[in-house]
């Protein structure tokens, strides 16, 4: 019997590499070989319509899969990615999901089950919002204000607890400094006045930006927020520190307090 399925083994092994490009080890089937060949040559049509048509030509589920290939090799990554898109909301969310949530996903045989996919996932994210962070260092904010709220919506809208986050700014209004000061609840964050001139000084700051994100998705200012800018405001004023804005981050927009006249 077993030199029988080794006979068998090798005659579909044989039968397998006259599949294009493939290899297989001998105790792969004509099935298995045939459906990696398929695999193979999905992750090259998409590889191929990424550099001839940029990322615009390939759907975001698409891209995913192109992350996944690196730590699923062998597998049909598709239904991985269309589901992670489907119960995380977005692609952004995805490569910024935290692991825990992301470790022992599972769609049929394909997981992240892995540190190695779950790190590679995330670092995507981390390159990401890297990159556009070192876009507004160094630069004048108001100049490049749009820069700048992509970045602390990219940065912030999609924590699951609120941040508060200050902008330090120099006599030209150049980005020296982005700091999280404050890390509170789902609908919270601990603020306090003194800490945030405090700060400025020791970094000899002009000026300075306040940032912070509302988990809910809704960046409608609260009563809170009004007076914790009021108080800011004043101590800032007294040591010739100026604000320049407070903004709140929801998901897919924000509230800026200059805009609206609150400050």
């Amino acid at each position: 019997m077993a030199g029988r399925k080794s006979a068998k083994r090798s005659g579909e092994a044989e039968e397998a590499k006259g599949l294009p490009g493939l290899e297989p080890p001998p105790d792969v089937s004509v099935e298995e070989a045939h459906r990696e060949a398929h695999h193979k040559g999905h992750r090259q049509r998409l590889y191929s319509r990424f550099l001839d048509g940029g990322p615009d030509a390939l759907q975001d589920y698409e891209l995913l899969e192109m992350i996944l290939f690196a730590v699923n090799p062998r597998r049909d990554v598709k239904p991985l990615a269309k589901a992670l898109i489907r119960d995380f909301g977005d692609i952004w969310s995805v490569v910024n999901a935290p692991p825990p949530r992301l470790r022992g996903y599972c769609v049929g045989e394909v997981s992240l089950a892995s540190d190695k996919a779950v790190a590679t996932l995330r670092a995507v994210g981390a390159a990401a919002l890297r990159g556009m962070r070192q876009r507004v260092m160094d630069r004048p904010v108001l100049a490049n204000w749009q820069s700048l709220l992509d970045y602390c919506t990219a940065a912030m809208a999609h924590q699951p607890m609120e941040q508060f986050r200050l902008l330090f700014l120099d006599r030209k209004n150049k980005l020296i400094a982005d700091e999280v000061q404050q890390t509170g609840t789902v609908d919270h964050t601990p603020v306090y006045p003194r800490e945030v001139v405090r700060r400025a000084l020791e970094l000899s700051a002009s000026a300075i930006i306040l940032v912070h994100n509302h988990p809910s998705g809704d960046p409608t200012p609260s009563r809170a927020d009004v007076e914790m800018t009021k108080e800011i405001l004043r101590a800032a004023h007294s040591l010739g520190i100026a604000v320049h804005d407070h903004v709140i981050v929801g998901k897919g927009k924000h509230v800026s307090f200059k805009a609206q006249g609150l400050m």
